[in-house]
């Protein structure tokens, strides 16, 4: 074999190896899913503060039970708000549907995930939620970006956009760092293709038997002095009963 056929078939395995060796998409955000999410029910904190150019306005305390649903590969969650005391006792229930509950009134209703609970932060944020299972995602390519801490990433850039009417975004981007999976950055979009806001996950801890972001920073696409926090503590796994994950349970929910 010549020279120049020896290399043009070494060429051809290593452009063969580097098309083997290229990510999937789907894989990649599956990935990040299992870094921002345990695979086992747990309990959580959340605690949401809003700023106001860097001044804090508001806070609210929620207290989060998520369980994952083999059957959909996604997450049922239960939200209770234990602050401030005007809040205390309301409920968010999220199966296949969104239910608000109100013990004042005694009613639950129907909700949208883009509903806020506070600043800059919808429910469907602070949702326990497997994105590789509501989107459909395409690789975009590699790109590198610069994190909350100012440091820069080799991320994976990505473009989800929603597999049915139930996810929380029309439409994500999102950047997963090269190597180790973790989700960097995310902007979302709104039905009319409008971006709403870009969420920043930092902060990250050994929580629930891995390394995961303990706090989100969002952003307000048309005021960056507009920013809610979500941070995440108090994290751990715990037996949920199913029936807390019933619209019919919520009159029941008790601050134990």
């Amino acid at each position: 074999m010549s020279r120049t056929l020896l290399l043009g078939f070494w060429f051809m395995l290593l452009m063969a190896a580097g098309a083997a060796a290229a990510p999937d998409a789907h894989e990649i955000v599956a990935k990040a899913d299992l870094i921002r999410n345990p695979e086992r029910a747990f309990q959580a904190t959340s605690t949401l503060t809003e700023y106001r150019a860097g001044t804090p306005e508001s806070r609210s305390v929620l207290a989060i039970y998520s369980k994952p649903d083999p059957t959909t590969g996604q997450f049922r969650n239960l939200v209770r708000y234990v602050a401030p005391p005007r809040d205390a006792g309301k409920a968010v229930l999220l199966g296949h549907e969104f239910w608000f509950y109100d013990p004042a009134s005694k009613a639950s209703v129907r909700i949208s995930p883009q509903q806020r609970l506070t600043g800059q932060a919808a429910i469907g944020d602070v949702m326990t939620l497997n994105l590789a299972v509501d989107y459909a995602s395409t690789l975009v390519g590699s790109e590198k970006v610069v994190d909350a801490s100012r440091s820069e990433r080799d991320c994976w850039h990505l473009d989800l956009k929603a597999a049915d009417d139930t996810a929380t975004y029309a439409r994500v981007e999102y950047w997963v760092e090269k190597g180790s999976f973790d989700p960097i950055k995310a902007k979302f979009y709104a039905d009319s293709g409008r971006l709403m806001k870009i969420l920043y996950y930092r902060d990250y801890k050994q929580q629930l038997g891995g390394m995961r972001p303990a706090e989100a920073v969002i952003i307000d696409a048309v005021d960056s002095t507009l920013v809610t926090t979500v941070d995440t503590s108090d994290a751990q796994f715990t037996d949920i009963p199913d029936a807390w994950f019933q619209r019919t349970w919520l009159p029941h929910l008790t601050g134990e």
